[in-house]
């Protein structure tokens, strides 16, 4: 019934215009005419050719009228979309009036009706003046009444950038009836384009104006268009935007516009990796990944959201078989879909069962034999593993033996394992067991042919418990942020990143390296839960407040990448690089191990101090009892 509405409606537009331009072409016949004797018929009455004239028009007439009809369809001027018209429009438009005038008198001249020779400048005149009125009135009409509602418009956008982005999202914006949004001005660096006006917006002045300008037009929200701009000229405006009390957006990259794959309604909030201050690293994974081609592959904890980027990255390079294995079902069952829809040609196997679990996790090697493993399964909530150390032990600890141990026994080739910047000199348990986990790497790289190798890193954006959803959800809910302490600082990286390390790791890997990205400048989590408050239009300890709880059980101000015995080495990709393996007694190491796999089998009610025989550098304070830890009685 709809598509029917549509239909009859737009047969009403067409015969409508086919209608005007029919009269369009009887005026211009009259207009044309009369205009060789300033608007007089008196005149043209008086003249000796004068009815000769007048004859000679209604003659040709009806051949005029099929013809230009006929010539109007071939260019289009009954199947534009009007609403939008713009230069393309008009030239057609434009073209179509002037072949029009051309035939009629080439015609006129062929069949011998005689008119006077400035006849025909005039009638193609005055057509093209009449028909560009009727195709552009409708945008005419529609500019007007935006004009006339802009006030009842309780949004007044600032944009930044004045290039083809900011033009594309301001003509977008005011042809749309979808966007309910005043576009006030724009903003430009660029001099020479001050003063100027983009569809009607005046362009008021550079960065150094943001601030007077957003007060003056009452922004509520700022656009920044500069989709091509480097990482730090973003962080830079961004620095200037925050101090605003606008909410801040910013612009897909133009090509996404012009390829349809993204349009202005998908505007997407200023992120928080837009202040990180730095380029993302970008790694060429097909010249590296040659490694994967026609190989098993293991992801351990795939469903998580390292392992289930690793996965995406994983299909795209053609493994033999793509294997996950994670004891969360809900979670391997998105990644199975997602990656069963997008990759219907990959040999997809998901396993439930966990780490821990030894005759299930030799089961799985003995089964699939699998040839490269990337195990990133692992308890990682510091304030939960303070509470629950024994589960981070047989989680990370010994799921990561028994994964190492069911390695080496089934022939894989190499064993990339998932660490963290909090294993050096770990302040908690969790970082502690992955100090535990990286030693067992290094021990393991000397039994049997595996390459057993660790990547270790920061704190990663937007993935499962990390601090910016955490941040987002607070002020979303009116506030308060909290942030344990003033004087915190982290690492941080996007797990793109994160993933890019990992299997670049693989690339790399001849055994017992621990590869290190180079992650820039930490940042101050205090300034990062600003600017998010700001990012989101409030401001910081009026519109949401800001408390400090102190820092949690096992928590660090500051998180180390390297421990100093270890050194640095760099590798081919100038960001990523190794250190060197720390020595140790393996035979007291595992010694040391088997006691504290006992303890915490037995639920030990404090196990740190073995924790503390495993890892020199893990520091703790002993007899402090955590609430909700279980006993062995």
């Amino acid at each position: 019934m709809k598509k029917m509405i549509r239909n009859k409606q737009l047969f009403i537009r067409r015969m409508g215009l086919l209608t005007y331009d029919v009269l369009a072409v009887l005026a211009s016949s009259a207009l044309g005419l009369l205009l060789r004797f300033d608007l007089s018929y008196k005149t043209l009455l008086s003249t000796s050719g004068g009815l000769l004239w007048q004859e000679n028009l209604w003659r040709y007439l009806p051949v005029n009228l099929v013809l230009t009809i006929f010539i109007f369809y071939l260019f289009h001027l009954y199947t534009s979309l009007w609403t939008y018209a713009g230069v393309p429009e008009m030239t057609a438009t434009v073209s179509a009036c002037l072949t029009a005038s051309i035939v009629q008198g080439v015609g006129m001249i062929l069949l011998g009706y005689q008119m006077p020779r400035s006849y025909y400048f005039m009638y193609a005149l005055v057509l093209m003046l009449l028909v560009l009125f009727s195709r552009f009135a409708y945008r005419l009409f529609r500019t007007f009444v935006q004009k006339r509602t802009e006030a009842a418009r309780n949004i007044n956008v600032m944009v930044i950038g004045a290039g083809e982005a900011g033009s594309t999202l301001i003509r977008e914006m005011a042809s749309s009836r979808y966007i309910q949004k005043n576009v006030m001005c724009v903003i430009d660096d660029d001099r020479s384009k001050i003063g100027s006006y983009i569809h009607g917006v005046k362009v008021v002045g550079g960065r150094d104006d943001i601030l007077e300008c957003s007060a003056r037009y009452k922004i509520d929200e700022i656009i920044i268009a500069m989709p091509s701009a480097p990482r730090r000229q973003m962080k830079e405006l961004l620095e200037v935007c925050k101090e605003t009390k606008c909410e801040l957006k910013t612009l897909p990259g133009i090509y996404q516009l012009v390829n349809g794959e993204v349009n202005v309604s998908q505007l997407r909030k200023v992120s928080v990796e837009d202040l990180l201050g730095r380029e993302p690293i970008e790694v060429d994974l097909d010249s590296i990944m040659a490694y994967v081609e026609g190989k098993v592959v293991l992801v351990t904890g795939g469903g998580g959201s390292i392992g289930s980027e690793l996965c995406r990255q994983i299909a795209t390079h053609r493994p033999k078989q793509l294997i996950i294995f994670d004891i969360y079902e809900n979670s391997a069952y998105n990644i199975q879909q997602e990656l069963a829809e997008k990759y219907p040609e990959l040999n997809l196997k998901v396993l439930i069962g966990s780490v821990r679990n030894t005759n299930r996790v030799n089961s799985v090697f003995q089964t699939y034999r699998p040839s490269i493993v990337y195990h990133a399964a692992a308890h990682k909530h510091v304030p939960l593993m303070e509470i629950s150390p024994n589960e981070a032990i047989k989680n990370n600890v010994l799921g990561t033996w028994k994964v190492a141990q069911a390695a080496v026994d089934s022939g894989v080739e190499k064993f990339v394992l998932i660490s963290t910047d909090k294993a050096v000199n770990p302040t908690n348990i969790m970082g502690a067991t992955k100090r535990i986990c990286e030693m067992i790497v290094q021990s393991y790289n000397h039994r049997g042919n595996t390459v057993f190798v660790a990547v270790r890193f920061g704190n990663v954006l937007g993935s499962n418990g990390s601090v910016i959803p955490l941040f987002r959800k607070q002020i979303e809910d009116g506030g308060p942020v909290t942030v344990t302490d003033p004087n915190i600082i982290r690492y941080f990286m996007t797990i793109p990143e994160a993933v890019s390390l990992v299997l670049q790791a693989g690339a790399y890997a001849k055994g017992g390296e621990i590869f290190i990205l180079d992650m820039g400048e930490p940042v101050k989590i205090l300034d990062l839960a600003k600017n998010l408050i700001r990012l989101s239009g409030f401001v910081p300890g009026e519109d949401i407040e800001i408390r400090f709880t102190g820092l949690r059980p096992g928590e660090k101000l500051y998180e180390e990448m390297l421990l100093k015995e270890e050194g640095m080495q760099d590798t081919d990709n100038k960001l990523i690089h190794i250190g060197k393996p720390i020595e140790f007694d393996e035979a007291e190491f595992y010694r040391e191990l088997d006691e504290l796999s006992k303890a915490s089998k037995e639920e030990t009610l404090d196990v740190r101090a073995w924790i503390e025989k495993l890892v020199p550098t893990y520091t703790y304070t002993p007899g402090i009892y955590i609430p909700g830890e279980t006993t062995n009685q």
